[in-house]
């Protein structure tokens, strides 16, 4: 057996006992990302207690000086991360949590590898596919694990975070079944006041969440265009017409916004009904109902900008890789037709291309 199958069968031992016992062990946590998802859970686990460093770029004065700030439904909180500018800075830690929107993905190689040791577990809570795999190309499968959040944040100032609501974290291994590690990182979280879980198909649960990611993140942005870019040739009523037609960037539509068009709405369940196809296909067993269920959840949300289209107005790079192309390549590679998906990259790569409207 190769050293490389051979470690398929460990979990890092120092890890794993440091969270055995939940927060009678005070772990070193990395936070590599620190917008809004990195900073939130990072402050989390900071304030129950544990060593978190914050690696920090733009942010890192404003940081160091008054830390970091949540506004949130259950209650405002600060805390006081240890701020650093280089991952040589921290060294090894036990946990390296990644924030990091899959955009920077090529920057894995050179910000990890100081922080991460033997014993290191490696999680991403980054969005859409491939992002456990990039790692595993980096680490030993092992070391590696996959998070899904579910929350509503926006990063609204330098080191200040709101969070709108929900904040489940869905735990996975990569390639293996869940552990000992596993189900002691996600007591850590809950006692940190973060509600997680643990599942055993850690593929299935991401092709979960971009049943929603798919529809809320990309018709965010692609409303810019107008429903007139989502358009059927005259004369054929098939999905497969569809064909994305380029025109000047307007108003991004927030969720409630998407769900009060019918149109819009119509497109949305379209897309989940899609997503859902191409997961059963690969073999995940998603009900049709789960549409549905998320559409309802969805509604409590009100007026919420997914960050996709927070990303989008700020003229910054889309995750068009991880959230829409790599789910299609899959889709596509199975023999699964997704068509308003793909009008919907066709789209979203115009906008790419032109710019959010300069108001």
């Amino acid at each position: 057996m190769s050293g490389r199958a051979s470690a398929l069968l460990l979990s890092p031992p120092v890890f794993q006992s440091s969270i055995s016992s939940g927060l009678r062990f005070h772990v070193k946590i990395a936070v590599v990302g620190c917008g809004a998802v990195g900073s939130y859970y990072g402050a989390k686990l900071a304030r129950a207690g544990h060593e978190v460093h914050f690696l920090l770029r733009a942010d890192y004065e404003t940081v160091r000086r008054q830390g970091v700030l949540i506004h949130s439904p259950a209650g405002d909180f600060q805390v006081r991360p240890r701020c650093a500018q280089s991952p040589g800075e921290i060294g090894v830690a036990e946990l390296v949590l990644i924030g990091l929107k899959s955009t920077a993905n090529e920057r894995f190689a050179e910000l990890l590898p100081p922080l991460v040791g033997p014993a290191t577990a490696v999680l991403t809570l980054q969005n859409g596919l491939g992002n456990e795999q990039q790692l595993a190309r980096l680490f030993p499968v092992a070391q590696v694990m996959g998070g899904l959040c579910f929350v509503c944040l926006n990063r609204v100032a330098p080191g200040v975070i709101r969070h709108l609501g929900y904040g489940q974290v869905v735990l996975g291994e990569i390639q293996r079944p869940s552990d000992r590690r596993t189900s002691d990182l996600a007591a850590s979280f809950r006692e940190a006041g973060v509600a997680c879980t643990v599942t055993e198909n850690l593929a299935r649960a991401h092709w979960e969440k971009l049943v929603w990611n798919i529809p809320f993140n990309g018709l965010g942005v692609a409303s810019a265009a107008g429903f007139d870019a989502f358009v059927r040739p005259s004369g054929d009523s098939g999905p497969s017409a569809l064909e994305p037609h380029p025109s000047t960037p307007g108003e991004c539509l927030t969720t409630d916004k998407l769900l009060a068009d019918g149109r819009w709405a119509r497109l949305v369940r379209e897309l989940m009904l899609e997503v859902i196809a191409a997961a059963r296909t690969l073999g995940y067993d998603v009900p049709e109902a789960f549409a549905d269920q998320q559409i309802e959840n969805t509604r409590t949300m009100g007026a919420y900008r997914a960050s996709t289209l927070i990303d989008f107005e700020r003229g910054q790079p889309l995750e068009l890789q991880s959230l829409f192309l790599e789910p299609l390549r899959q889709a596509t590679r199975a023999g699964v037709a997704m068509p308003r998906l793909a009008t919907l990259c066709g789209v979203l790569e115009n906008l790419k291309r032109t710019g959010p409207l300069t108001r």
